[in-house]
């Protein structure tokens, strides 16, 4: 079985996120970038198959030519290999553009499943393993808390605001996993030295057979603006009548 686990690198988010304003995209140079951990999650969804079953896994990428480090830590994770989609007429490609980029990928690379995130920690868009299931033509189970993989399907349980739901679905598919889903191991020493020996392959959009501009490539900004300072809440001392003053804070603010 031939896993493709999408990775994305993005700033850390222990750190501060701020947006460009001259282009309106966010600020990924001022911050220490990393692997979204969502993506470890699915990453180890893929390798705790592979631990007892004939699987290979692989990492891919689409992003800048900083995101090589972060797919070296997928690779000392225990991905087998690694696709870096690498292209300067990808910059601020929105989520149409960047289904067609990993659908046409996964397609030239070929699999039997394709691993996502829900949604990543700066875009939070939340569809894009549902835009490439569609590109794709095969079924898809979403926001997945766990997942079972056998030699021909997938299952697992979804959480729904009335309870939860076991899907499943024949492969090939596309599944993305929650928070709740499995606990990414910790790469060891042995895994990082193994990591310099794995190949990485960098394809561009010739590659792929795409052109370098398209209909859907970027999302448009018509606007950005600084976020405004936090000012001082209001505060009730109580002299008596702070419920008073409290209740008809509330009824200002329609919270009552």
């Amino acid at each position: 079985m031939k896993i493709i686990v999408l990775v994305k690198q993005v700033p850390d988010t222990w750190g501060d996120r701020t947006l460009d304003l001259r282009t309106g995209w966010l600020d990924r140079v001022s911050s220490d970038c990393v692997i979204d951990e969502i993506n470890e999650r699915a990453l180890e969804v893929a390798l705790s198959y592979q631990d007892s079953n004939d699987a290979e896994v692989v990492a891919l990428t689409m992003g800048p030519d900083s995101a090589k480090d972060m797919l070296r830590k997928a690779l000392a994770m225990g991905a087998d290999s690694a696709i870096h989609l690498l292209d300067g007429g990808l910059a601020g490609a929105d989520l149409l553009r960047t289904s067609e980029v990993i659908a046409a990928a996964a397609t030239k690379a070929g699999f039997d499943l394709i691993i996502a995130g829900n949604e990543s920690t700066d875009g939070r868009g939340g569809t894009l393993p549902s835009l490439i299931a569609g590109r794709l033509g095969v079924a898809q189970a979403t926001y997945l808390d766990s997942v079972v993989i056998t030699t021909d399907a997938v299952s697992g349980h979804r959480a729904t605001e009335n309870g939860s739901m076991t899907v499943h679905a024949q492969l090939p598919a596309v599944v993305s996993v929650t928070e709740q889903s499995a606990e990414p191991r910790f790469p060891n020493f042995k895994g990082i030295m193994r990591a310099k020996k794995k190949p990485v392959t960098v394809w561009s959009l010739a590659d792929l057979g795409l052109e370098a501009t398209s209909a859907s490539a970027h999302s448009v900004i018509t606007q950005t603006s600084p976020r405004p300072a936090r000012v001082a809440g209001t505060k009730i001392v109580d002299h008596g009548n702070a419920g008073v003053e409290l209740a008809e804070f509330l009824a200002a603010g329609r919270l009552i």
